[in-house]
């Protein structure tokens, strides 16, 4: 045996494909080496241990090979069909050198871009970076703005040449080698049928060996998991996960989203078309400024417990308005804030339903109910609105659209990546406001702001935080321009009659020790208007998905209801809850419970999940909490698939 493993390396050796060899041994210690820098950057949160780290290297290592012969398969293809006299002539010597220099500078450059994602995400590439391949000037104009990308991109240049100063000796062995086609087709073959075993074999679950979700992400491949949530950006609910009796899941539904001043149009299944009718009959025709603000975390403001002050106009605000202490986002993108606070539905797996193409249109939607009512409805962002489809998704359910390709450079004081500054943003807003007044028109904006978010860079003189300031500058110019927008607002005639509502999208960073931490989804939920709205603490739980319904409760209008949110005011203890999800794993979170669904059908719950250390059990079908959290977000799927949300003008 070992005879035959010496015999079987030396022929390696003696064999162009010696090459594929050196590349593996090579792009798997850049690979071991990117895992180590993650680990240091997060070692406070992943609890290491002997067999912590075995599981993280062992299993990374087969997902760096399973790569890597994924990778390499066009090569191998190369390898096999140059002929011996093509294989060593100097146009062929120059053109292999050249790949080898540009797979290390790639593998390097791979190592930079990971812990770039990793230090905003806390994971490996996922199907986030996905979506970043569409958006390529944000992301770069981003990344140009936040970091010394040429001085990388020389550095990475530098190591590159130091290692393939190693490497050129073995490479130029390959070159004195000559072996016949069967032989090459051998190897080859070879090569292909791993690739094959380790598609068929290897799985993105392999990584989940862990309670520990940052030991689970190290142990896996950034590229691998790329080219992984490229393949399943898009999960069919009833073909993923776990499902109950459409019957039993419909009127589990419907008695979960009734409420005292409604009634169900049908008994159709799944169809959860009701009419909401309050008690008093007079609608209130307020104006609404509703602030959808960047990566506004909950722990940023001081009435959280904060202690640096970043936040003064957020928390006198908060003081003067109604506060909603336990209120939390459903997902950790911009888009899913977008799609629950505007649709009132519960994340469904893979893409948010802004980004389905052809599938994003006349749905029930606040926009929609605002715009029967007379409402003026606009949807205002900061930066270009074909990112990440806003724009098609807010003109097809009822808004029309400022963005920053409408506005005049003249009226753009400030922009960075991501868009215009906060408040030339509010400006928009505020010049709509009036002309809609002098229209006798009441008016109803969502306003999506981008400041706080990387490179953070704002207007100069502004905060005492010098541009660009991190995080914490990002945050203190947003607080400074909702201030200012206030203070411009109230010398408006319109401000009496107009309710301010500020959430934030997502907070930073969704990751966690555990998936689907509650803390990393915590938000604020401030309504603010003092001549209408006694400042009051609500410590109820509940989600951005609820925005819609309790807003339209404080205007009392009448109309029909597709919302699977229910108005907080009237929420009973048993009836809070909250929707939390990423793009795989769909929660359900009451207080001192969370249960989540993940692909493959699998069932699993959180007992206390507030606490950052809760285990992760198994569950079943039959577990009451489960079934509640089947039915809602199984009807989300059903209701999505079959158009049941579709918007009529009914009232």
């Amino acid at each position: 045996m070992k005879k035959q493993r010496y015999k079987f390396f030396q022929y390696i050796n003696h064999s162009r494909f010696s090459l594929i060899f050196i590349m593996l041994v090579t792009s798997l210690i850049i690979f071991s080496c990117t895992r180590t820098f993650l680990m240091f950057i997060s070692v406070e949160n992943t609890e290491l241990s002997l067999p912590a780290l075995f599981h993280i290297y062992s299993i990374g290592a087969t997902y760096d090979m399973a790569f890597f012969f994924y990778a390499i398969i066009p090569f191998s293809i190369y390898l096999l069909i140059v002929p011996n006299r093509l294989w060593h002539s100097k146009i062929n010597q120059y053109f292999i050198h050249v790949i080898c220099y540009a797979t290390v500078y790639a593998l390097l450059f791979l190592l930079i871009a990971e812990i770039i994602f990793w230090i905003e995400f806390q994971v490996r590439f996922n199907f986030i970076s996905v979506d970043y391949l569409i958006y390529r000037r944000e992301v770069t104009d981003n990344i140009m703005e936040s970091y010394p990308v040429i001085k990388i991109l020389a550095l990475i240049l530098f190591i590159t040449s130091i290692i393939y100063w190693k490497l050129k000796n073995y490479i130029k062995q390959s070159f004195n080698t000559k072996e016949s086609f069967i032989n090459r087709m051998i190897i080859a073959t070879a090569l292909c049928l791993v690739s094959v075993f380790s598609f068929l074999i290897i799985t993105p679950d392999l990584m989940k060996f862990s309670n520990n979700n940052f030991q689970n992400e190290l142990a896996g491949n950034g590229p691998y998991q790329f080219f992984s949530a490229f393949r399943n950006n898009e999960l069919d609910y009833y073909q993923f996960y776990n499902t109950v009796d459409n019957e039993v899941a419909s009127t589990e539904l419907k008695n979960e989203v009734k409420e005292n001043d409604s009634e169900f149009v049908n008994n159709k299944l799944f169809d959860i078309n009701r009419t909401i009718s309050p008690d008093v009959a007079t609608e209130k025709q307020y104006n609404v400024m509703m602030v959808m603000i960047e990566s506004l975390s909950a722990d940023f403001l001081s009435a959280f417990g904060n202690e640096k002050n970043l936040t003064p106009n957020l928390d006198e605000l908060a003081s003067q308005s109604l506060m909603f202490t336990k209120f939390y986002a459903t997902g950790t993108r911009t888009t899913r804030g977008l799609e629950a606070v505007t649709l009132s539905i519960p994340p469904t797996p893979g893409r948010s339903i802004v980004k389905r193409l052809g599938r994003e249109k006349n749905m029930w939607s606040l926009g929609n109910v605002l715009k029967s009512k007379g409402y003026d409805t606009k949807f205002l962002y900061g930066g270009r609105g074909y990112f990440e489809n806003m724009n098609e998704f807010f003109s097809g359910n009822g808004y029309s659209i400022i963005d920053q390709s409408t506005v005049p450079d003249e009226e753009v004081g400030f922009k960075n990546a991501w868009g215009m500054a906060d408040e030339y943003l509010y400006t928009q807003a505020i010049n709509s406001a009036d002309t809609a007044f002098r229209k006798e028109t009441p008016f109803f904006y969502h306003i999506m702001t981008t400041s706080n978010h990387r490179p953070y860079t704002y207007p100069d003189n502004r905060i005492d935080i010098p541009s660009p300031g991190g995080r914490d500058g990002a945050v203190k110019y947003t607080d400074w321009a909702i201030g200012d927008f206030i203070a411009r607002s109230k010398d408006k005639p319109w401000f009496d009659n107009t309710i301010f509502v500020f959430v934030a999208d997502h907070t930073v960073g969704g990751a966690g020790k555990t998936d689907l931490p509650i803390n990393r989804y915590h938000i604020p939920l401030i309504i603010y208007n003092p001549t209408h709205i006694q400042a009051e603490r609500i410590d109820k739980i509940s989600s951005q998905i609820d925005l819609a319904p309790t807003l339209l409760s404080i205007l009392n209008k009448n109309y029909y209801s597709k919302a699977f949110g229910k108005n907080i005011f009237t929420m009973k203890k048993d009836e809070e809850r909250a929707f939390i999800a990423n793009y795989q794993h769909l929660g359900f979170y009451t207080e001192g419970i969370m249960s989540i669904l993940s692909p493959k059908e699998k069932l699993s719950q959180k007992i206390d999940p507030e606490n950052l250390n809760s285990i992760v059990t198994e569950s079943d079908i039959n577990n009451p909490h489960m079934l509640k959290t089947l039915s809602f977000y199984q009807g989300a799927s059903y209701i999505y698939k079959h158009k049941l949300n579709e918007w009529k003008h009914n009232l």
